[in-house]
């Protein structure tokens, strides 16, 4: 994955909150709304990491991945594309910036307004719209103040503790995943969350078409401009896209519940299979169309 040097960063929706206390306790969900799931979703990912380092049933370990940086406000000094070759934690806010500069334009030529979503960076806890955070959460996007909320230790966690070969192209997966759920908030897609659980649920075609968003983003990618018009992702290999896919697998039901459990149980499924993961991603790689993202009435998944 390469990045344009001379590409201006903009920080304005970013939020870096590392080392300043953050604020919070407790575990989503229990406040004002539900939030919906990253790379894995929160309560879920919360025991994969309790269970892999056995502080469930005893044993030692942390529950909480530690964070990459802790310096607050350290994503306000990343200023152009350069800077990532100094701070890798500057990709963030390029993903960001690409991501929402991508649907930004996208939405308004299919007639739909687009609103802007933060991304917040932070470590330990943080308060959001839905109420308190911790680190174990992992990334989540907030529909009551419609934020995406990172955690950048996760990453750490979805390699040791989830087998995901990683890289700066599996993180862009996880940050385009959450912004297709803000996506979909902004189409009243959330609303129609009924069922939670199950292999055909609500959740499951949810996180899916979410999958299958990033994966459109993904295919415009290297054509997102900056305001200065330059794009600031400027390649993807095929090993950056075959990293994606692999962390779409790494975090399917099946493959976690197989490696914290010994078996898959499908009644209780929230994100879909590791196959399901891979393929909605790449519906949304190959075609680049957000037509080809419903979820709601594909039959089978």
């Amino acid at each position: 994955m390469k990045f344009n040097p001379d590409a201006d960063l903009d920080t304005s929706g970013v939020e870096d909150t590392r080392g300043s206390g953050g604020g919070g306790g407790g575990l989503l969900p229990g406040g004002m709304g539900i939030p919906v799931g990253g790379g894995i979703g929160g309560v879920i990912l919360l025991v994969v990491i309790l269970l892999l380092n056995g502080t469930l049933g005893g044993g030692g370990g942390s529950d909480q991945p530690a964070a990459r940086n802790t310096a607050a406000g350290n994503l306000g000094s990343c200023k152009t594309g350069k800077d990532i070759s100094q701070n890798p934690d500057c990709a963030f806010v390029a993903y960001q910036n690409s991501i929402e500069g991508f649907w930004a334009a996208e939405l308004p030529r299919r007639g739909k307004k687009y609103t802007k979503a933060p991304m917040r960076v932070f470590s330990n806890s943080v308060n959001t719209g839905c109420g308190p955070a911790t680190a174990a959460v992992g990334p989540f996007y907030c529909p009551p103040d419609k934020s995406v909320y990172l955690e950048l230790g996760f990453f750490k966690t979805l390699e040791t503790d989830l087998g995901a070969k990683g890289g700066p192209f599996a993180e862009a997966y996880v940050v385009a995943h959450e912004y297709g759920h803000h996506v979909q908030d902004l189409y009243g897609i959330l609303d129609r969350i009924k069922s939670r659980e199950g292999a055909n649920s609500d959740s499951v075609r949810s996180e899916l078409q979410a999958d299958c968003l990033a994966g459109i983003w993904t295919n415009h990618a290297t054509t997102v401009p900056t305001k200065s018009g330059k794009p600031l992702i400027t390649e993807l290999s095929q090993d950056d896209i075959e990293r994606g896919l692999d962390a779409a697998a790494s975090v399917g039901d099946d493959r976690i519940q197989e490696k914290t459990q010994g078996q898959a149980n499908p009644e209780s499924f929230t994100h879909g299979t590791a196959a399901q993961r891979m393929k909605w991603f790449q519906i949304g790689m190959d075609s680049g169309d957000m037509t080809r993202c419903d979820t709601w009435s594909a039959d089978p998944l």
